[in-house]
């Protein structure tokens, strides 16, 4: 199943007609900042050293926090984790997801130019402590 794909503005303007802002960037990552209101569940963990490792649990995390009918955009950092994360949603069922290009930071070619302008850059809202139930550890609790 082929994943639609939106740029920011785009998913703000989802996000205000009541889509859930789904971030799978690490927890570290989510911590130094994230688009208001959004919920945070890894697709990968980044272990000491940089080392990663993917998540073992994210898919049992996001079907005990969101029903499959709940619409989500899922976003990362410059958008590869994101899409990848999108499709597995949609093989287990969620009928509405759509992918955000350009994640948290933008997405760039091999050159280091901007493809694709990412959330901090089209300035919208960002905060850095996720509101209440919304962090990996206590989505991860009601497993």
């Amino acid at each position: 199943m082929s994943v639609k794909r939106v740029e920011p503005n785009q998913a703000a303007e989802l996000i205000g007609e009541g889509w859930t802002y789904l971030d799978v960037r690490s927890v570290g990552e989510f911590d130094q900042g994230h688009p208001k209101g959004a919920y945070n569940v890894p697709l990968v963990h980044m272990e000491p050293g940089g080392a990663r490792s993917v998540n073992a649990d994210f898919m049992a995390v996001c079907e005990a926090a969101f029903s499959k009918d709940t619409k989500l955009v899922v976003g990362c950092r410059t958008g590869v984790r994101s899409l990848r994360a999108a499709g597995m949603l949609l093989d287990a069922g969620y009928a509405d997801v759509v992918d955000m290009r350009g994640g948290f930071a933008g997405e760039t070619d091999a050159a280091g130019g901007v493809t694709c302008p990412g959330w901090t850059e089209w300035k919208l809202p960002v905060q850095s402590k996720p509101e209440p139930g919304r962090s990996y550890a206590e989505l991860e609790a009601k497993k």
